[in-house]
C-alpha cells in the first residue's frame, strides 16, 4: 500500500511530464488499478512491455523527485501546517505567547521552504 501511496504522488506531482503514452498505462496501472493484462490488451501491447514501462515511469518520477524534491517539500510543509493547526486549537498546555512564538516560526519556516 506504500508503494502504490508513493506511485501516486509522485504521479500527482511529476506526471505531466511523461508522455501521453506513459501517462495513460501509468494512470491504469496505479490509478485505475488494471492489471498488466487489462492494460496490455487495451492498448495492444505485451504484458512484459505493460511492466518494462510501469518501471521506467516509476525510474523517470523518482529521478524528478530527487533532483527537484517536490513531494518532500510537500510532506514536510503539510506536517509544519498540523503542526500550527495544532498549537492554535491547544488547551492552556503552553501559553498564549509561546503558542504565538511557535506559529510564527513555522510559518516563516514555510514561507521560506515557498
Amino acid at each position: 500500500m506504500e508503494k502504490i501511496y508513493q506511485q501516486a504522488l509522485l504521479y500527482d506531482f511529476y506526471g505531466e511530464l511523461l508522455t501521453e503514452h506513459q501517462r495513460n498505462i501509468y494512470e491504469d496501472a496505479v490509478c485505475n488499478d488494471m492489471s498488466l493484462g487489462e492494460i496490455a490488451e487495451e492498448n495492444g501491447i505485451s504484458r512484459q512491455g505493460v511492466h518494462d514501462l510501469i518501471r521506467r515511469c516509476d525510474k523517470i518520477l523518482l529521478d524528478y523527485e530527487a533532483k527537484l524534491h517536490l513531494v518532500e517539500r510537500f510532506a514536510k510543509a503539510k506536517l509544519q501546517l498540523g503542526e500550527i493547526l495544532e498549537l492554535a486549537q491547544a488547551e492552556e498546555t503552553l501559553n498564549q505567547a509561546e503558542r504565538t512564538a511557535r506559529i510564527r516560526e513555522l510559518a516563516t519556516q514555510l514561507l521560506d521552504e515557498l
